[in-house]
C-alpha cells in the first residue's frame, strides 16, 4: 500500500497519479478518517498520562492514612472511557488500514498515461519468420506432432485445459529445466513454495482484497482461508513477512517453479485458443528483495535475464514499456516481453518484468536496517516471468516449423531431450 503520509500531505498530487493510471480515485473518507483518528489518539494519550500520573499517587496517599476510594472510583470510570475510545480508534485504523490496502500502486513518474494503446515498444529481437511453404498454427502443429491433446484436457478440466503429452511434454519439462538450470548459474535461490496459500499471501503481493474472484479457493473461511496460488510471486513476496533484513543481505534473489492457477477464462476468440490462455499453466517467476538505491539495478536485471531466456531460444519478440494504466493494480513500473505467434500475426506476452517499489513490502512489513541510520525501512519488491511456458510453447512449435510438418528443437533444449533435434510427424 502506500504511505498515508503521502496522502496527508498532498492529496490532490496523489488523485493525479491515479488519473495517469486511468482510474478515479476519492480520498475524502480516508482523509476524514484519518483526521478523526488522530484527534481520538490524542485524546486517548492525554486520558492514559492522567490515569497513570494518578494511579502513582495513590500508594503515596494510602500511606498518608487518606481515602482514596473516590480516586479508585475515578480511575475505573475513566478506564471504562479510556477503553471505549480505545475501541472506536482500533474500528477506525482497520477501516483506513482496510481503505490504504483497496487503493493501488503509485506509477513511476516517467511512464506514459493512459492504457495499452500507449504501451511503447523499445526493443526488438530478431525478425517475423518468414517461410517458403504454408506454415501451420501451433494448434494443427500440436495435434499432428501428438504433442498435446485438447480434446481429453477438457474432458479432464473443461475450457481452458489441455494435457502434454511424449515429446510435447518431454518440450515443456525441458523448457523449464532450461530457465531453472539458467537461473541457479545466475546466483538465484531455487525454491519449490506450496501451492495452496493463506489469505495474508494474497493480502501482502496485493492481489487482496480487489481480485479476490480471480483465485480459486480451497476454503474460504476468513482467517483460515486457503487458495491456489496464482503465481508463485504471491508465495515468494510474502516469504519475508514481517522481517526485518540486515542491508548487507540485499538483494536477495529467488526464483520458483510452480503450475499457475487462474480462475480467469480462456475466451473463445480466436487470439486466445489452444495453449494461449487457461486455468493452469507452468511458470517459472523470479523475485528480488532490495534496498530503494538498489530497485533500478535489479529492475534492469531481471528484464536482463528475461530477454536473454528468449534470445537463447532463438524466437522472435519484443520489448514494450507499459503506460501507467495498463501496470497491474500492485506495480510502479512493469516491462513486458512479448513474442510473436506467426499464426495469428500478433504478439503475446510471455513474461512481465515489475517493481512494486515499497507497495508490497508496506502490506506485509518486510523490512532492512539501514547501517548508516540504524533505522528499519522497507525493501522494494520486484518480480519477472522466467518465463511462462504456455504462450512460448505455441510460438516455438510455430516459428520452428518446417515445410515436411516437422519442428526443429532449438539448440538450447536438446541437452534435456537426449539430444534430439527434432520432432516429426508421427506415422
Amino acid at each position: 500500500m502506500i504511505a498515508l503520509e503521502l496522502i496527508r500531505n498532498n492529496p490532490q498530487a496523489i488523485v493525479e497519479a491515479y488519473k495517469r493510471r486511468e482510474k478515479v480515485v476519492d480520498l475524502t473518507e480516508i482523509l476524514d478518517i484519518d483526521g478523526k483518528r488522530r484527534v481520538l489518539q490524542q485524546q486517548v494519550e492525554v486520558k492514559k498520562a492522567q490515569r497513570n500520573k494518578v494511579s502513582s499517587e495513590v500508594p503515596i496517599l494510602k500511606k498518608q492514612g487518606k481515602d482514596v476510594a473516590p480516586i479508585i472510583a475515578e480511575m475505573k470510570a475513566l478506564g471504562d472511557e479510556i477503553a471505549e475510545l480505545d475501541k472506536e480508534l482500533n474500528e477506525l485504523t482497520t477501516r483506513i488500514n482496510y481503505l490504504l490496502m483497496c487503493l493501488p500502486n503509485l506509477p513511476d513518474e516517467d511512464l506514459l498515461a493512459g492504457g495499452k494503446e500507449n504501451n511503447k515498444p523499445i526493443y526488438t529481437f530478431g525478425k517475423k519468420t518468414e517461410y517458403s511453404f504454408t506454415p501451420k498454427s501451433h494448434i494443427e502443429l500440436c495435434k499432428s506432432l501428438d504433442l498435446i491433446d485438447y480434446e481429453r484436457g477438457t474432458k479432464l478440466a473443461g475450457n481452458g485445459a489441455w494435457l502434454y503429452k511424449g515429446d510435447g511434454a518431454r518440450l515443456e519439462w525441458a523448457l523449464l529445466n532450461y530457465f531453472i538450470d539458467t537461473h541457479i548459474a545466475d546466483g538465484y535461490q531455487f525454491i519449490l513454495p506450496p501451492h495452496m496459500l493463506n489469505y495474508n499471501c494474497g493480502m501482502g503481493a496485493g492481489q487482496f482484497p480487489k481480485f479476490e474472484d480471480d483465485v480459486y479457493w480451497i476454503d474460504k473461511k476468513g482467517s483460515d482461508s486457503k487458495f491456489m496460488l496464482p503465481t508463485a510471486e504471491t508465495a515468494l513476496v510474502n516469504i519475508h513477512a514481517g522481517e526485518i533484513f540486515k542491508e548487507e543481505e540485499l538483494p536477495k534473489k529467488y526464483f520458483a517453479y510452480t503450475p499457475c492457477y487462474r480462475r480467469e477464462a480462456g475466451s473463445y476468440r480466436a487470439e486466445e485458443r489452444g495453449m494461449i490462455r487457461g486455468h493452469q499453466f507452468n511458470k517459472v517467476e523470479m523475485v528480488q528483495y532490495c534496498t530503494p538505491a538498489q530497485n533500478k539495478a535489479a529492475f534492469d536485471e531481471l528484464v536482463n535475464k528475461a530477454c536473454k531466456l528468449v534470445e537463447g531460444l532463438g524466437l522472435h519478440f519484443q520489448l514494450s514499456k507499459l503506460a501507467a494504466g495498463d501496470c497491474s493494480d500492485s506495480m510502479a513500473r512493469t516491462y513486458d516481453i512479448e513474442i510473436w505467434i506467426p499464426s495469428m500475426q500478433i504478439y503475446k506476452e510471455v513474461s512481465s518484468v515489475s517493481t512494486a517499489n515499497t507497495y508490497q513490502a508496506r502490506r506485509n512489513s518486510t523490512k532492512y536496517r539501514d547501517t548508516k541510520t540504524g533505522k528499519t525501512e522497507f525493501v522494494c519488491t520486484l518480480n519477472g516471468s522466467g518465463l511462462a511456458t504456455s504462450r512460448i510453447f505455441p510460438a516455438l512449435i510455430e516459428q520452428y516449423q518446417n515445410a515436411d510438418g516437422s519442428v526443429t528443437i532449438p539448440e538450447v533444449l536438446r541437452k534435456y531431450m537426449g539430444g534430439q533435434e527434432k520432432i516429426v510427424p508421427k506415422k
